[in-house]
């Protein structure tokens, strides 16, 4: 190092004579008293710094340097480099104060000059003062650098830089997140955050420079800005971390600490800034934090943190934070159930969020998703333990939450898909018994967020008939699991509390209105299907709550769905349950007495519903005879392990209910009883047809209706017109002579033998319908008025022949050897138009 040194420099002689009577302040400088020989730039930068560093920054010559780095934008480079060397030396000498001064220059030269061309090289010193000053121990220092930091991120830069980059200052500014210092700790963490804010905003719009969505770049922001927010949600470990650096505030004023709020503002517009192709960069250090820290147990912080990202994510992309959830789940498949309970609350708790976003196959996707994570509970443990219970719960609130916030179609197709997946009757081993249950308790969750306006949506046939199936299963837990099922989607007026208890007293709270014109063509296309099922799944168990469940969903059925149209029907039910108390020898006495008291509990219902006094005065009648004779007969349900033992008089024919009764009050009621006097009721294990409507033959078939049909199909007469093709339509046949007797016996009430005929007759035609050929019912229900089938036939033939000269002898032959008749040829019937 030379001892003496000049700080002329030959490029710059034409600035000499520019100062040539100010003195160099450079006491090393051989010139002396010669400041002619210091350039101009340097001149006005020490100028700026006083003689005492306590005075600060002088205004004065700060605005002389200021107006000369505008008038000569070239020798702003080299002003920068030389307060950068000013800095490092006052640094190195422990002159923190002039140091301070350098940066508070280079802080004002970049605000007034950062429209400059020049502006990327001045920028360049100003970024090594930065990092210079961050290297210090120092605090003040560190907190002073990243404010300027801070305002240069908040510049918006014209020209593009291709080689700047800001690794170090990720590292630094992710450092001073965590620091423990005892007096500065707030301070500096809060500096930190604010310095990776001014990172995010720098990189984040510019294209050209480094990309910060880069993995080990958000492995360092991430779990910083996570780190000061647990800070404020989590107390304990804010005292942790408290007692550990040595500070004794006290904890309470932990809350008002402002590092945490800053920290997740960053995190949202962070956030808030991902594309969809970067949002998965920031969830997987943000799992992975969570993960090291075990922060899911308990899941406060967590919860906190993912509704911070769903809310600040652009709506678009939300589906894809639940996706990257779930498939940290299945990571964690092994894990403690706590910790997978906790995942799956937390899923739950942001999963309505995505679901207004999530639209056909996606939300799909989630739901079969849900269901995968169900069965690998179920089929991964041999009993369920308390703690896999709660992961259980936890994934069906999650599948519960997301189809509420979908449209009712969806949760339609939802409960369809579900319902596909629910494992069939025939398996049932104590797993599969497990999984059903597990998967129904699924659907009742989605059938709850269900609003019901007509059954014809809610009950599709596809869903209708896998349902009926399960309220057949063996198992108790399972059926009264689609009963619930079945009471959620039939209750539109919130009854369901009202009637869940069996009781022949009145219900003053039931809310009712009369079934719509859909409704009453539901229910006589799938009612019976419905009770049919109902019967046979009371008759299974004499457990109080399976048959109350039961009870409950019969009486929803009556109360939505009674009408002058469905009244028989109805009665035709209550009349089927009776009899398989009466006739099903394997039934226990309290069993029957149960199906006793359930009869007329829903006769009492219906009768009040439907408004029949005549109906409700019979049905009282029953009552009152039974309270003196039989209570056993009435609500409550008796409990079957109470009353084991004991034995009750079933044989009380007189106290029963009376089919006869029942059409003669319809009938002085001013009602049509025919269906209820000719129908019989309902039996235990009788097949049904969910997935289409009851046919007139099926109705004659297992009901013996009183429709009957004027196609004798075992003497053809060929007098086919649309009445005799119409189901349910009756015909009456007139007697051969036609004089005035035979025509009052025609309008009169048919006799015994004439019904036990008209009966043969009917299965008769049933039996030739189920079990004759197709060919040989179509010949008998031809009609002979086919002249113009015939002319048809015969200009068809006559262009078959005419083909058949024009082709060769091998085509030919061909067609001759083949002697099938067509398809299309066929003559479908008049009788089977639909």
């Amino acid at each position: 190092m030379a001892l003496i040194r000049c700080c002329f420099e030959p490029p710059e002689l034409p600035e000499f004579f520019d100062s040539f009577v100010q003195k160099c302040t450079d006491p090393s400088c051989c010139c002396g008293c010669c400041s002619a020989l210091r350039p101009r730039y340097k001149r006005l930068v020490d100028n700026i710094f006083p003689v005492n560093p306590e005075d600060g920054l002088v205004k004065s010559n700060m605005e002389k340097l200021t107006f000369y780095s505008l008038s000569s934008p070239d020798k702003l480079d080299r002003i920068g480099e030389y307060l950068y060397q000013k800095a490092t030396k006052d640094i190195n000498r422990k002159r923190y104060k002039l140091a301070e001064i350098a940066m508070e220059a280079m802080d004002l030269l970049l605000q007034a000059c950062h429209a400059q061309t020049t502006l990327n090289l001045f920028v360049e010193s100003f970024l090594r003062m930065v990092q210079k000053l961050l290297e210090d121990s120092n605090p003040n220092l560190k907190i002073m650098a990243t404010n300027s930091f801070v305002k240069f991120a908040n510049i918006n830069e014209d020209t593009p830089s291709y080689h700047r980059r800001y690794d170090f200052f990720i590292s630094k500014f992710s450092s001073m997140c965590h620091s423990d210092a005892a007096s500065m700790r707030d301070s500096l963490r809060l500096a930190g955050i604010k310095g990776l804010q001014g990172v995010i905003r720098k990189t984040v719009s510019d294209d050209l420079v480094e990309n910060i969505w880069e993995a080990e770049h958000m492995e360092k922001i991430v779990p910083s800005l996570l780190f000061n927010m647990q800070f404020c949600v989590n107390v304990m470990f804010v005292k942790k971390n408290l007692l550990a650096s040595g500070d004794l505030t006290p904890v309470e004023d932990a809350t008002n600490v402002t590092p945490p709020a800053l920290a997740e503002e960053v995190l949202r517009e962070l956030v808030g800034r991902a594309s969809f192709g970067h949002i998965r960069s920031v969830l997987k250090p943000l799992l992975t934090h969570l993960d090291r820290h075990e922060l899911w147990v308990p899941n406060t912080f967590a919860i906190h943190t993912f509704r911070i990202v769903m809310i600040s994510i652009q709506p678009q992309y939300s589906y894809t934070v639940v996706e990257t959830l779930m498939q940290h789940l299945d990571n964690n498949f092994k894990s403690s159930p706590k910790t997978r309970t906790s995942l799956a609350v937390v899923l739950s708790k942001i999963i309505a969020i995505a679901a207004g976003e999530s639209v056909g196959p996606s939300a799909l996707d989630i739901i079969n998703n849900l269901l995968t994570h169900l069965r690998t509970s179920v089929s991964t443990t041999s009993e369920i333990t308390p703690e896999e219970s709660q992961y259980q719960e936890a994934l069906i609130n999650a599948l519960g939450e997301f189809a509420n916030h979908h449209p009712d179609y969806q949760k339609i197709e939802i409960m369809l898909f579900i319902m596909n997946t629910v494992p069939d009757l025939s398996k049932k081993s104590k797993g599969d018994q497990m999984l059903q249950n597990i998967l129904l308790k699924s659907l009742l969750k989605v059938g709850t967020q269900y609003s019901t306006v007509s059954f014809e949506k809610a009950f599709p046939a596809s869903f209708l008939q896998p349902l009926l199936k399960m309220a057949r299963a063996p198992h108790n837990p399972t059926r009264m699991v689609v009963m619930q099922i079945l009471q959620a989607l039939l209750d539109r007026h919130q009854n369901e509390q009202v009637l869940s208890s069996v009781s022949v007293k009145p219900y003053p709270a039931l809310s009712q209105e009369p079934p719509s014109r859909s409704d009453i063509i539901f229910t006589h296309k799938y009612g019976a299907n419905i009770m049919q099922a109902l019967i046979d799944s009371m008759a299974l168990s004499d457990r109080v709550d399976a048959l109350t469940s039961s009870f409950n969903t019969a009486a929803l059925l009556i109360v939505e769905m009674s009408c002058n149209e469905t009244v028989q029907e109805f009665l035709l039910f209550i009349l089927g349950i009776q009899q398989v108390a009466c006739t099903v020898d394997t039934l226990g006495n309290v069993h029957k007495c149960s199906l006793h008291a359930i009869s007329i509990g829903l006769l009492v219902l219906i009768s009040r519903v439907s408004g029949i006094n005549n109906l409700l005065e019979y049905a009282q009648k029953i009552v009152d005879a039974r309270r003196e004779e039989a209570s056993h007969f009435l609500p409550p349900l008796l409990e079957p392990k109470k009353l084991a033992g004991k034995t009750f008089n079933l044989q009380l024919p007189h106290l029963a209910i009376d089919k006869l009764a029942l059409g003669e009050c319809l009938q002085n009621a001013g009602m049509d009883a025919q269906r209820l006097n000719t129908g019989a009721p309902y039996s235990l294990n009788q097949t049904d047809h969910p997935g289409h409507r009851h046919s007139w033959v099926e109705s004659v078939s297992n009901q013996l209706t009183q429709r009957n049909s004027s196609a004798d199909l075992t003497v053809y007469n060929g007098d086919v017109d649309s009445v005799s093709s119409s189901p349910g339509v009756c015909k009456k046949l007139l007697a051969p002579e036609f004089n005035f007797d035979a025509m009052k016996r025609a309008l009169a009430e048919p006799t015994e033998a004439a019904k036990r005929e008209q009966r043969e007759r009917q299965m008769q035609i049933v039996r030739t319908f189920r079990e004759g050929e197709f060919d040989d019912l179509m010949r008998r229900t031809e009609p002979k008025h086919d002249l113009i089938q015939n002319r048809l036939n015969e200009l068809f033939n006559s262009l078959a022949v005419e083909r058949q000269i024009t082709q060769s002898d091998t085509k030919t032959s061909q067609l001759q050897a083949s002697n099938e008749k067509p398809i299309y040829e066929t003559n479908f019937p008049e009788l089977f138009y639909y």
